[in-house]
């Protein structure tokens, strides 16, 4: 079997994504990362909405 390297290992930037958010997080308070978290999915939402102008997230 022949192996070959991976050019994009998805794998492996997910864990370094967590390890950045974690290592950002750690230091906080519970309210801080309740904040944290609202704020990123608010702007998750909005580039959501600006790739599909047409789709509605305003389930809440």
């Amino acid at each position: 079997m022949t192996t070959t390297k991976k050019e994009f290992d998805c794998i492996a930037m997910k864990r370094q994504g967590a390890q950045a958010v974690r290592a950002h997080l750690k230091e906080k308070t519970r309210d801080e990362r309740i904040a944290y978290w609202h704020e990123r999915t608010r702007a998750l939402r909005e580039r959501q909405a600006d790739v599909s102008p047409d789709s509605s997230f305003d389930d809440e």
